[in-house]
Formats: structure tokens, C-alpha cells, sequence
């Protein structure tokens, strides 16, 4: 075993070296997806893949991680633990359960603090088909102009345009406009693309070499940001479609304990989003009934999470910007998306090891 402290790392090179560790130390293989870009620290970004389970197994469970680049801090340390977690490891194998691990879905992101790609796409909005019609976010475009100001902090003018939007329209609405998804302000927040991104050609890809032979596939994609300091949201995530649905809150529901909320009935944390992650799986492995949760771990409120993307989106548009002013920018992003303490990651693991036997279990079922 390996103790829950060391499983999380402080930066983006560290967690691929102890994932990487992680993986040969269980005698599995690791296939390694080069990003075309180098890490904050002039390291080689990649996608690394490692199967625990044969090739021809019918039931898999993929646990992905870094979606949102750094929230991967969180997730990897998920990934890490798990594979030196021999009970859980046992567990799956005597269900003949494959689990899949992706490590760093958004490696760039996870190494430079950023939320978005390297291409500045929100990967959970890029999942589109961009032959077709794009959706249009008339939220998002009625708030652009004060997202992103030209100097940062915001000006009170700005200040007082966001506290009159919010106290008219409510924290909610904000919320939505935001993170819902757009496709219209390329240099905006939540921007879901016009074509996919190299990540989304990548896991495509995965997706295709790992559940061709897979009739049942779970997925837990790990998040943070939303909702209460510490606690694991499980957030449905596939269409909005009853059985599958209560498949879900079935499996990962615990009798009520641990309830699978979602963005389609308005009892999720998360807005309706567009353009979702979830939906490769049905486009790449048809063959497979999949099953699916976002774990969104919280951490801080909701306006304060939101302030640290767009300080962070700002710096991204504004390099000139004072060393010192970076440095906090990225600390509060940071900070916004991992909690460092010992309490908090001992909530993560906990808690994703009970979705881990949750999934298996409802993979048997």
C-alpha cells in the first residue's frame, strides 16, 4: 500500500512519475501518448494509458483523470492510489472486471494550471459534432464583456456590473452563463472549440483500442470544484435517458447514501453543459452498455471558483503581467481546485474507493 499523503504530488511531472511508478510496481504495461507540447517545466507532456485486466474482458471500468487539466492534481493522486491498492485490485480481478486508468486526459492543462487545452478549450465542451449547427450560449454572450477586463483586479465598474447582474439574476444564473459551454468568444472561458482537440482525438482513439470488446463499460472521470469542501458529488453523466439513469443511481447510489445526482433534472451542483466527455463512448464502443459518473470533489464556494478562472483566463491573455501577480493567480487557481491538507485528500480517497467497489459491484450485477 502506499499511504494517501503520497499518493498526490505538486506538480504535473511529479504525478506522471508516480503514476508511471505506480503502474510498472503492479506489473502492468503503460501506453504513452505524447502531447505535441512540453510542460511548465520543459517536461514531456503525454496521455499514459495502463489496462489492469485482459483485452478481452466484457466488463470494463475506466477511471480517467485531468479532464480539466488542474484538477488533475486531485484525480492522479485517485489513479495512483489505486493501482497500489492490492484489495481493490483484487476485488476487480475476481469480477473480471478491466479497469483502464487515463492519466492527464488534458496533460498541458494539468502542468500549467490551466483549466483549458493547449488549443484554450474547455475539453468537457469540445465533444461536438462541428459539421452541424454549434449550440449558442446567450447567457455567456450577454456577460463576455465583463469576464475578462483589460486590467486585472477588475475596476469597480466591472466590480459593480457583476454584483448588479448577480443580485438580479441570482449566483445560479452566473453560473450557467459561465460554464455552460460556448462556442462563439475563442479567447473566452468555457470555450468548447471548433474542431477537436488533440485530446479528444487521442482519447478517441484509446477509447477504440480498449472497449471493442467490452459489452458493459463503467466510467468515473474525476473532478473538483463544485459543491461542499471535500465531498464527492456523483454526477450522472450520459443522456438523459430514465433506465440508464437508474442504472446509475443503482450502482453507485448506495441505498441513498450516496445519491448519483444530475445536470438533466436540476438536482446536480453542475449546470447543463454541452458537448460532454461521456458521448465518446458511445461514438467509438456502440457495441457497449455504459454506465457513467462525474466524481466532483469540492472544494472552494462557487463566486470564488469562478473569480479564480477568470483571473487565471486573464493572465493567459495578459503574459506581461508582474511576476508576483502571476505567481498568486496561479496559486489561487490552484487552490480552487486542490485543497492541501491531509483531511481533504483522506475525503478523496475514501470516497473514490467506495465509487471504485461500487462500480465493480454494479458492473457484476
Amino acid at each position: 500500500m502506499i499511504g494517501v499523503n503520497q499518493a498526490f504530488a505538486g506538480s504535473y511531472a511529479r504525478a506522471r512519475v508516480q503514476f508511471l511508478e505506480a503502474v510498472a510496481a503492479g506489473g502492468l504495461a503503460v501506453e504513452s501518448h505524447a502531447h505535441p507540447l512540453a510542460g511548465r517545466d520543459g517536461e514531456t507532456l503525454a496521455m499514459d494509458v495502463a489496462r489492469d485486466g485482459t483485452m478481452d474482458a466484457e466488463k470494463l471500468l475506466i477511471v480517467s483523470s485531468a479532464c480539466h487539466g488542474v484538477e488533475g492534481y486531485c484525480g492522479s493522486g485517485v489513479q495512483v492510489f489505486a493501482l497500489h491498492d492490492e484489495e481493490w485490485r483484487a476485488q476487480a480481478r475476481s469480477a473480471g472486471v478491466a479497469v483502464l486508468y487515463v492519466h492527464a486526459l488534458n496533460p498541458y492543462g494539468f502542468s500549467h494550471l490551466r483549466r483549458a487545452t493547449h488549443e484554450n478549450v474547455d475539453l468537457n465542451r469540445n465533444f461536438q459534432d462541428f459539421s452541424q449547427p454549434l449550440p449558442v450560449n446567450a447567457g455567456y454572450r450577454e456577460i463576455a464583456p465583463l469576464l475578462l477586463p483589460d486590467a486585472w483586479p477588475p475596476n469597480a465598474d466591472n466590480q459593480a456590473a457583476v454584483q448588479h447582474y448577480l443580485a438580479t439574476k441570482g449566483e445560479a444564473a452566473w453560473q450557467a452563463a459561465i460554464s455552460g459551454g460556448q462556442y462563439e468568444f475563442e479567447g473566452g472561458l468555457f470555450f468548447g472549440g471548433r474542431a477537436p482537440t488533440w485530446s479528444n482525438r487521442t482519447l478517441r482513439g484509446v477509447l477504440r483500442a480498449h472497449g471493442s470488446a467490452a459489452q458493459h463499460v463503467a466510467w468515473i472521470d474525476l473532478h473538483t470544484g463544485l459543491g461542499p469542501s471535500g465531498m464527492g458529488e456523483r454526477i450522472y453523466a450520459g443522456s438523459n435517458d430514465a433506465v440508464a439513469v437508474a442504472r446509475a443511481r443503482a450502482w453507485w447510489g448506495g441505498g441513498g447514501a450516496t445519491p448519483v445526482t444530475s445536470i438533466y433534472d436540476g438536482s446536480s451542483s453542475s449546470a447543463l453543459l454541452t458537448g460532454l466527455m461521456w458521448t465518446a463512448i458511445c461514438d467509438e464502443c456502440p457495441q457497449a452498455e455504459y454506465t457513467g459518473i462525474a466524481l466532483e470533489y469540492g472544494t472552494l464556494p462557487i463566486l470564488q471558483t469562478l473569480q479564480a478562472l477568470r483571473a487565471e483566463h486573464w493572465l493567459h491573455q495578459h503574459p506581461e503581467a508582474p511576476v508576483e501577480q502571476a505567481a498568486q493567480i496561479k496559486a489561487d487557481m490552484l487552490a480552487a481546485f486542490y485543497t492541501d491538507t491531509d483531511a481533504w485528500r483522506g475525503q478523496i480517497i475514501s470516497q473514490a474507493r467506495q465509487a471504485l467497489f461500487q462500480a465493480v459491484q454494479g458492473l457484476s450485477s
